[in-house]
Formats: C-alpha cells, structure tokens, sequence
C-alpha cells in the first residue's frame, strides 16, 4: 500500500470530477477500523448534525474556517449569512476543489501557520479539537488562537468526550482517554499516523480559564459530542 499525505484531497477530488464514492477508511490501534462516506464532506445544510447548524448560525464578523475540507460550512457563511470567511485546509486538493465548488477566499495553510490576519470568529468543527493533537499543545493553541481573534473575537469548536469507551470510568495511566492516534486510507494508499485530540468539556473548561478564555457549552449532541463558545478575557 503506498503512503499519500493527503488521503481527504485525493477522496474529494475523486469524488468531485468523477463521482466516485469510495469510502475513506479510518484506522486507529485502539479501536476497529472505521468508514468516512465522501458524500458527507459535500452535505448541505439541511443534512448537518444540529451541533454544525448551531454553530454555523452563532458565526460573526470574518471568519476563519479551520481545516476546510470539501467548503460545505464555508459556502453556507457566504453565501447564505453573507460573511466574509476564510476557508483553510492544509490540503491543497481539498483547496482546490472548495475553490471550484465555489468558495472564494480561501488558502492551503496550516492553523498554526497563520498570522498577519485577524479574525472574529474561528470555527473548528469535526472534533475541531483534533488538530491541537495532544493535551500538551492546548497552551500553544490558546496563545496562538489570541493572536489571531480580534478582542471581541470567539471560537467555535465542538469535541467529544470518549468517556463512554471506558463504561463512563477513566481509564488508570498516565495517558489522557481522549489523546488517539490515526491513520487513514483510500483505495491503495495510506496516510501517515497522526496524533488527534478529543477533550471532555470538564477538562476542556479548566484549560481554557487557565488561559484566560471562558468557554460555554452551546450544545450537546447524541452521543457525548458538544459545542463550546471560547472567548478571550
């Protein structure tokens, strides 16, 4: 199987072009493999978890919306909220094809790269909180995050927690619960391993007043997922 960095541009732009609805397959030690239909990167509104609906409604001001994919929340900021929005994803296919489906400003950049730029609202939505990738990143993100939020600026981030894989009893180690480890494939190909960060809202609350953000849960899901509003104080 050769390796491909960038598994989710090459799914979406197959999908794009030519239809093909090949899954993308999710892999992790801990647990069974799993499946990412590539229709659901290209869901319109009406087809969005609440958790997405609700924290598409709350976005104001410029907006930055991290990791991008395929454009579907960045289409619906501009062309139904009327929001100046900035799509990024550090997947140059997936730029690309949220570039022809109509996005208009967007970039092939990291998070953590960005600078320069200022935003009001930073959305992060798909356990946005993935891409901090371990508890020991959140110092950095939260610096990071203020640097680019104007004073009055919030994040968007909805998260997990995997509590319930444990039967609601935190696991004994020196290992966070909600600290994984993916990979994932697509036809012949696999992606590098990559460390993915899903935080419990206790957790998440004490780190952002830590920070100096408050953090507010909006909404909560079907089966321990969440929406936080985190400000900057």
């Amino acid at each position: 199987m050769g390796k491909n960095k960038d598994i989710f541009g090459t799914a979406i732009r197959a999908y794009f072009e030519n239809k093909d609805e090949t899954d993308i397959e999710v892999h992790s030690p801990d647990f069974e493999d799993d499946v990412i239909p590539i229709s659901y990167l290209f869901r319109d509104f009406d087809e969005m978890p609440e958790i997405e609906k609700t924290a598409l409604e709350l976005c104001f001001g410029k907006v930055l919306d991290v990791g991008c994919g395929a454009g579907s929340h960045s289409l619906y900021l501009q062309d139904e909220l009327k929001l100046d929005c900035l799509a990024i994803d550090t997947s140059e296919a997936a730029i690309e094809i949220a570039r022809k489906r109509g996005v208009k400003n967007t970039s092939n950049q990291d998070f953590f790269q960005l600078k320069d730029e200022r935003f009001d609202t930073i959305l992060m939505l798909m356990n946005g909180s993935g891409i901090i990738g371990k508890l020991e990143n959140l110092q950095g993100f939260f610096t990071h995050a203020r640097s680019i939020l104007n004073e009055t600026g919030q994040i968007l981030m909805d998260s997990s927690d995997l509590i319930f894989l444990f039967d609601d009893e935190v696991p004994e180690g020196n290992h966070y619960y909600g600290e994984l480890k993916f990979s994932m494939s697509y036809k012949n190909e696999r992606s590098e391993e990559f460390d993915w960060l899903y935080i419990d809202e206790k957790l998440l609350k004490k780190r952002a007043s830590e920070n100096k953000f408050s953090c507010e849960i909006v909404k909560k899901g079907s089966h321990y997922d969440y929406l936080a509003v985190l400000k900057p104080y």
